[in-house]
């Protein structure tokens, strides 16, 4: 007791200690201040980053080993080259994009050409009808594979391949295996192959079916970025349950999804008509890879959810420089080939990469 009769209070030896204890706060911040983590950062946020610089180094690379790449003749080609399966990899990045994929591309482009052929030429309707009735069953294809895939709620992948198979037998039926000649469209149809036609700049040519790649990634680009159909198919794709949860209509925004992909597969029938200036059944037989190529080394996550359309155009310049670097430079046919799929593994593991970034 105190002199003033207050208790005593006693202080234990622990309570003693705590005013020598460490005052610090515990930190658990992760140090995402590292030169990788920063790059990988930037890279999953710019997708399209990664394609322009493989693009701009190839390009520089090539100009090297074969000069004559550098040469606006070369470079022409380049871009003719790639125009159909650019225009395709457009359509199989918005069914990507959903964590899909649309093995049937190839055969929707072949079979739409082949009615605007046939109607066009063949049984003398109007090239404009003939053109918008080709795309319109371009449409009814893909629309078909998108009620396969959000109704019946079937794999993609399944889908795509059994229609691939139907819709390449539809095309040898529709057809006989008969291919439409050059002359008879440019007598009665000439045009279907407007498309096929150039711009010269001095040795530089560019023809409308290139600038019809530039215009549609430009408006699809739009499309996906600044209105609610484009966020809706990013948020199936990177978490289809949570876009149903918020209100989105998966099903019907999956059909849409499909129908406009073959859509876009109809357009490119009528650039392959002037790209090649005929119709042929068994024409594109490989453009089903090649837009898959073509997406997948632009940036886009075969996983759904993220990717970039100029990335995909940028994936099939890539493949174009690729093909035409190495002929000039006198490499044989299978090592462009050996060149490509190294390309396509690099580019998924560099996704895989990414995606374990976010995790």
């Amino acid at each position: 007791m105190s002199d003033n009769g207050a208790p005593t209070k006693t202080i234990s030896d622990f309570e003693a200690k705590l005013a020598e204890a460490d005052k610090n706060v515990a930190s658990f911040e992760r140090d995402d201040k590292t030169l990788i983590r920063r790059a990988r950062a930037f890279l999953r946020g710019n997708p399209t980053a990664i394609p322009a610089l493989v693009l701009i180094i190839s390009v520089a690379i090539f100009g090297i080993i074969a000069p004559r790449f550098l040469g606006a003749g070369a470079l022409s080609v380049v871009l003719q080259q790639v125009t159909v399966t650019g225009i395709v990899a457009i359509a199989q990045t918005l069914v990507i994009l959903t964590a899909g994929i649309d093995l049937s591309v190839g055969a929707i482009l072949v079979v739409s050409s082949l009615i605007m052929g046939n109607l066009g030429v063949n049984l003398g309707w109007p090239p404009a009808l003939a053109i918008m009735v080709g795309m319109f069953f371009g449409g009814v294809m893909g629309w078909i594979n998108g009620v396969l895939v959000a109704y019946v709620k079937l794999p993609p992948f399944i889908v795509t391949l059994g229609t691939l198979s139907v819709f390449t037998a539809l095309k040898l039926w529709y057809s006989h295996s008969e291919s439409i000649r050059n002359v008879d469209i440019e007598a009665k149809a000439p045009s279907l192959l407007w498309f096929g036609e150039a711009i010269r700049f001095g040795g530089f040519k560019i023809t409308y079916g290139s600038l019809s790649l530039i215009v549609l990634a430009a408006l699809i680009w739009y499309v996906l970025a600044h209105t609610a159909w484009g966020r809706h198919v990013h948020a199936i794709g990177d978490d289809p349950d949570a876009a149903m949860l918020s209100g989105i209509k998966s099903k019907a925004t999956l059909v849409s999804v499909y129908t406009v992909a073959g859509v876009i597969c109809g357009f490119a029938a009528w650039v392959a008509i002037g790209r090649v200036g005929s119709v042929n059944p068994v024409s594109f037989d490989t453009v089903n890879l090649a837009s898959i190529t073509a997406v997948v080394i632009g940036g886009t996550s075969l996983f759904g959810g993220r990717g970039s359309i100029i990335g995909s155009v940028l994936g099939a310049m890539i493949v174009g420089v690729f093909n035409t670097g190495l002929s000039l430079a006198g490499v044989d046919d299978y090592w462009q080939m050996f060149a490509a799929g190294n390309l396509v593994i690099i580019a998924v593991a560099l996704d895989q990469w990414l995606r374990r970034a976010s995790q």
